[in-house]
């Protein structure tokens, strides 16, 4: 039996973003795919990019990278630190583009991840916090973090929490 789910929530006050999701498994199965190579699996769709080379020393203090690959071929690398791990509940890490993205440069974020039990499986909310005076940034990643949260209940569809 496939589970009802809203769709993803996001807004933006121009920044910081808010994000949430209910997603059909327990925070375990989620927290993993947000912290480990799982997120190679359902992170992004062949018209838009798909994250590989996803390396991640999931520990308070511990490093992580990626490559965003887009649907014209681009490679595009992003790194960042954790700066919080409580499994499963909790995740914050920094994050960068290691390249010059269009509305943001370099410039480094702060993304928090707060997982908690719902009857359903997971309600997923997102804090992403470094946009002030990058607006239009804010607005574009909050439209992405709407669709990531997608990928995320679409991967987990069908399964039982």
């Amino acid at each position: 039996m496939l589970l009802q789910r809203s769709a993803p929530q996001a807004m933006t006050n121009g920044e910081t973003i808010m994000a949430l999701a209910e997603i059909s498994v327990a925070p375990e199965q989620v927290f993993a795919a947000l912290v480990t190579d799982e997120v190679e699996r359902w992170w992004g769709s062949a018209d838009t990019y798909r994250m590989d080379r996803w390396t991640a020393d999931a520990r308070s203090g511990g490093c992580w990278s990626v490559t965003v690959t887009t649907a014209d071929g681009r490679r595009l690398p992003a790194s960042g630190k954790f700066l919080e791990i409580e499994a499963p509940r909790r995740i914050v890490q920094t994050r960068c583009y290691d390249w010059n993205h269009q509305t943001l440069g370099r410039r480094e974020t702060t993304v928090a991840y707060l997982l908690e039990p719902a009857a359903r499986g997971t309600r997923l909310t997102i804090c992403h916090g470094g946009f002030a005076g990058f607006a239009q940034a804010a607005g574009e990643h909050a439209e992405g973090w709407a669709r990531v949260l997608r990928w995320l209940q679409g991967y987990f569809a069908g399964r039982v929490a």
